[in-house]
């Protein structure tokens, strides 16, 4: 029978380049049957955390064993809705993050950032595109505007705008699509060595520079301050993280502003870097390759929604539009009442995941050298979540059967063991129609 919980830690701790005999140190446990959805997310959760615990105890030279208590990684899967702040609840999406009806199907949008809400009320034309515009006039006059278009059609104008909306597209569509083909044909993560640079020669904590947004960047460097990084997270003065998601992911890390329009905030970063260990981004690709932040004996953690490759390579993206484009979000409702996942998994899993590329990147290169480069997106993790970890298909379990009482499809039962029967010998009869003896 398959292990689900040990084929994903392997699957994963293969495409990290770990040494296959490491994962007999991973133990499971905890309440069962959380985080339900009909695609095998707690799968996908469970693994990723597994892995990003075993690169921890390789890099640190640590025997194990390590643990994996379904409970906790379930909890921590949605950690931002577990957020108190002086007992007050988190805002996870504003009004106009949400789904929308389109003339021809659904829409997903993004815009909990002020600058993409903009965005959105002015590729819609929805009155005036400032703050001031009070939250429920602008969610009726966007579902008017939005109610009038074609779905594929708001997702042009909105990109082009700036802002973020994403078409609902089943899984085959995705399929089909030119971005969904290039997510299709890559691996999982890319892992690189880009030079035979000598690794940096650290006296105290690994040096992480932070330049990501949202979750699964910030989960990855939330994970590598608890174990231990230095972590120094960089913001624009100008555009913060939002409130709720810094109190979230912000713990164990240091923050600062810079303007890197300003030469000296860019003297200031180029310093940073000069001296650091890690540098993980997490911005729209290309979006900082005009401040080189190549560094020689660095590690560098790119992570995107989209991948940096194919038509839609340098586009904004949230777990929440991915889970819609990619056909996720077909397949937890339907094309007529699509749903999420029961958490924003591809965030959460690809942090973890990319905190253990981080650091099987640093033990590789303690070892051999050479600047390393990881590249990881959210459309990857869901591509794999969707095709590689086994999902619940019913149909297996069924069987048919003709009896008396007509062609009947029935569950086969769970009762199985070597030399064990493979089905029940006789179909159920006509009620009350045997005999009163036994058969033999």
């Amino acid at each position: 029978m398959d292990n689900t919980p040990r084929s994903g830690t392997e699957l994963l701790w293969s495409a990290l380049g770990g040494d296959p005999a490491l994962v007999d140190r991973v133990e499971y446990g905890g309440t069962s049957g959380l985080l339900p959805a009909r695609l095998p997310v707690m799968d996908l959760a469970r693994a990723t955390v597994a892995v990003c615990s075993l690169a921890a105890v390789e890099h640190a030279g640590l025997p194990g064993p390590v643990r994996v208590d379904d409970g906790a990684v379930a909890t921590a899967f949605v950690s931002e809705r577990h957020l108190r702040v002086d007992g007050r609840a988190p805002v996870n999406f504003a009004p106009l993050s949400r789904f929308w009806r389109a003339a021809d199907g659904w829409v997903r949008t993004h815009a909990n950032y002020p600058h993409h809400r903009v965005a959105l009320l002015a590729a819609l034309g929805v009155g005036d595109p400032v703050e001031a515009v009070e939250a429920g006039a602008a969610v009726k006059a966007v579902a008017a505007a939005i109610g009038e278009r074609k779905a594929v059609e708001v997702e042009s104008a909105v990109y082009a705008a700036g802002g973020l909306a994403v078409a609902l597209r089943t899984p085959s569509e995705w399929a089909e699509h030119p971005q969904g083909r290039e997510v299709a044909a890559r691996p999982l993560l890319s892992r690189e060595r880009l030079d035979d640079a000598p690794p940096r020669r650290r006296s105290g904590p690994l040096r992480v520079l932070d330049l990501t947004r949202v979750i699964a960047g910030p989960v990855a460097t939330r994970t590598l301050a608890l174990l231990g990084a230095d972590v120094l997270r960089i913001d624009p003065p100008g555009n913060p993280e939002l409130p709720d998601q810094h109190a979230d992911a912000g713990v164990g890390k240091r923050t600062a502003a810079l303007d890197l329009e300003r030469p000296s905030d860019r003297r200031t970063l180029d310093e940073l870097l000069d001296t650091a260990d890690v540098l993980v981004t997490g911005y729209r690709p290309g979006a900082l390759d005009r401040f080189d932040l190549d560094r020689p004996g660095l590690v560098t953690a790119r992570l995107s929604a989209w991948g940096d490759y194919g038509p839609w390579g340098e586009r904004r993206g949230f777990d929440s539009l991915v889970q819609v484009a990619t056909g996720i979000a077909v397949t937890e409702g339907s094309a007529e009442e699509p749903a999420a996942l029961p958490a924003q998994a591809l965030d959460h899993g690809t942090g973890y995941l990319l905190a253990a590329a981080v650091l099987r990147s640093l033990t590789e290169q303690r070892a051999e050298g050479g600047s390393r480069l990881v590249r990881l997106a959210l459309a990857q993790t869901g591509h794999w979540l969707t095709t590689a970890l086994p999902r619940y298909e019913p149909e297996r379990y069924l069987a048919e059967s003709e009896g008396p009482l007509g062609r009947l499809r029935h569950a086969l039962s769970p009762v199985s063991y070597e030399g064990g029967p493979t089905g029940w010998s006789r179909p159920p009869g006509v009620a009350g129609a045997d005999a009163p003896e036994w058969r033999g």
